[in-house]
């Protein structure tokens, strides 16, 4: 079954040549287009695609706000998040508001396909220069969350704590394994089990809740 994409950017030219990048792509059918975030809530509902490609400045309703309303309903669509604006705080808004993804718009087109597949998937992804710039944003404390009581924490066992910490440090499942003295085995097996408890889709979310309760503190 083809990955259902819709494309969203107020300027025509670009969005006809996402279109072409993606929808030429075996496996990738492109459904829709949208110029702005209030067409694209609406033909979302409609078209019911599995990848929203999504600009973030549109007049109008913006992309990190249609990403939210998008992403909050049921069976939501992934989002990845297109800008030409490499800003921390886009970032950090678009992660928290349900984006799966970040990519800047220079990135190669086999980036792009490569990571519609991987949020189509059901992954997280963000640049290698998006991951690289957040995480050094949070270590300075020039993107904070104000932390939030949050019960879900409590569901969390110590060592599943220790886990969601690293995660959200930005380790991979074998530098959590070495740095706890674990399998990859076991490593995923946390992940799994906390990312049910915190009711987040992925490593992504799991960062953000990590940040926004706390657990994580930029200034640490």
């Amino acid at each position: 079954m083809s990955i259902r994409v819709m494309v969203v950017d107020d300027q025509l030219m670009v969005r006809a040549g996402l279109a072409v990048i993606v929808g030429s792509q075996p496996g990738i059918e492109v459904v829709g287009e949208a110029g702005d975030g209030a067409a694209a809530i609406a033909l979302a509902a409609e078209l019911r695609p599995d990848v929203i490609l999504m600009d973030v400045r549109m007049p109008g309703v913006d992309g990190l706000t249609a990403t939210a309303r998008l992403t909050a309903g049921p069976n939501p669509p992934r989002v990845l998040v297109l800008t030409t604006f490499h800003q921390d705080a886009y970032v950090f808004q678009a992660l928290r508001a349900g984006a799966s993804g970040f990519l800047l718009k220079d990135a190669q087109p086999a980036e792009l396909v490569a990571a519609v597949r991987t949020v189509a998937a059901g992954d997280a992804m963000l640049s290698p220069a998006v991951t690289r710039g957040l995480i050094d944003a949070f270590a300075a404390g020039t993107v904070t969350a104000a932390p939030t009581a949050d019960p879900r924490l409590d569901a969390l066992t110590p060592r599943e704590r220790d886990v969601l910490t690293a995660i959200a440090r930005g380790l991979s499942n074998a530098e959590i394994g070495a740095a706890l003295g674990i399998g990859v085995g076991t490593v995923k097996a946390h992940v799994n089990a906390l990312l049910g408890k915190l009711g987040a889709r992925d490593r992504v979310q799991a960062t953000i809740i990590a940040y926004d309760t706390g657990l994580v503190s930029p200034a640490r």
